[in-house]
């Protein structure tokens, strides 16, 4: 039996060179950064350095990266220290962002901490911006606007530069859950005004439990986890050293080889896309992602022909034949509802249908992609 992970969106392997630096600090740099002796140096050193490298890739200033446990607490963080130290009493999101933002921000609504507002979508499932605009400009509340760079599920690109420029016109705060982007397209939060940011180590080929949060300098935002003074007070407790090195490796190696991975990989969408349209003509793709152009390289979410009463053992079918892919987020996968994102993009009658994302990486090949085709083609003409 084959073994086809293509299940990246989820997350990704991580890259030997990761593997080895992480081995390394484990090893030989098990000081508490928060000593002042010695052992303690060099590891707030090499914390202080990977803290650097991602702020200049970024063209940020390092003081404005806070190492998170990974994007769900940096989106956590990030809203709910918005609300109480930023006076937001309003909230700007779409339904289609991640759960660690739409739980959230229901969660402040449902308090009655913040008023909760959806921006429409069109038929792709991209914000409209004239609705964004009148959102802005109802009244004088003070408004926190998030809405993601990439989205998870259905690949969808939007234009978060001119989204972030119309917000900061409005005197608003603008967030964006950046989980699917950091690592995969060029940042640079000088000329993309965009105030804060989440990011996740595990979707770059870098280890699971470490992210970070952008947060503009001088927000006024105070700390979520109390305690020591680590992460400038942002995030007490002590650093989680090897993570943080394993990230800083990762990303290094994703932005040194940005150009060259993104061409192959793009390359593998391009494959996938013309070998379904052959194959398996009924099939529709969710969204924008069978648009290059308007979705990001690395997934496509696929609406199959295939019967209701047959649809719960696809999954199923293409786990038995090795083939790793996903029914929507990682975070729904055990779940029995239905994608959020997709609900809002379908009709009725394509909801019925099971629809997959296939997302690739950097370790995937066109024979496993030929492998994964002929193996949905069977289950659907069975």
């Amino acid at each position: 039996m084959k073994n086809v992970y293509l299940d990246n969106a989820a997350t990704t392997k991580v890259r030997e060179e990761v593997i080895l630096r992480m081995q390394d600090a484990l090893a030989n740099s098990y000081g508490n950064p928060s000593s002042t002796h010695s052992f303690g140096r060099t590891a707030k050193t090499a914390i202080e350095s990977a803290r650097k490298t991602i702020a200049k890739q970024l063209n940020a200033f390092p003081s404005e990266i806070i190492f998170t446990s990974g994007g769900t607490e940096a989106d956590n963080m990030i809203l709910r220290c918005a609300v109480r130290d930023l006076e937001i009493t309003t909230i700007i999101t779409t339904k289609i962002e991640h759960h660690a933002v739409l739980h959230t921000v229901e969660e402040l609504n449902e308090k009655g901490l913040v008023h909760l507002h959806f921006v429409d979508l069109d038929a792709d499932g991209n914000p409209k911006m004239d609705h964004l605009k009148s959102l802005l400009t109802a009244d004088d509340s003070k408004k926190l606007v998030s809405i993601m760079h990439v989205n998870n599920e259905i690949g969808n690109k939007v234009d978060i530069h001119a989204i972030s420029v119309l917000v900061k016109e409005h005197g608003a705060w603008i967030h964006s859950d950046t989980v699917q982007s950091i690592g995969h397209y060029p940042w640079d939060v000088k000329e993309t005004p965009v105030d804060f940011m989440a990011a996740a180590a595990h979707k770059f080929h870098g280890p699971k439990g470490i992210g970070f949060a952008f947060i503009r300098k001088n927000s006024g935002m105070g700390c979520m986890i109390s305690g020591g003074s680590q992460e400038r007070g942002f995030r007490a407790g002590t650093e989680s050293f090897h993570n943080i090195v394993g990230l800083e490796e990762a990303f290094i190696l994703a932005y040194e080889n940005l150009e060259g991975e993104q061409q192959y990989v793009t390359d593998l969408k391009t494959y996938f896309i013309e070998k379904v349209k052959n194959e398996i003509p009924e099939a529709k793709f969710n969204g924008l992602s069978g648009d290059l152009q308007r979705s990001t390289y690395t997934l496509v979410n696929v609406c199959l022909p295939v019967q209701p009463d047959k649809a719960l053992m696809l999954l199923f079918h293409l786990d038995i034949k090795g083939i790793a892919c996903s029914k929507g987020s990682a975070c729904q996968s055990g779940s029995d509802k239905g994608s959020h994102v997709l609900s809002e993009v379908l009709t009725e009658e394509d909801q019925k249908k099971p629809s997959l994302r296939f997302s690739f990486s950097i370790y995937n090949t066109k024979e496993e992609i030929d492998y994964t085709i002929d193996v949905l083609k069977e289950f659907t003409m069975s």
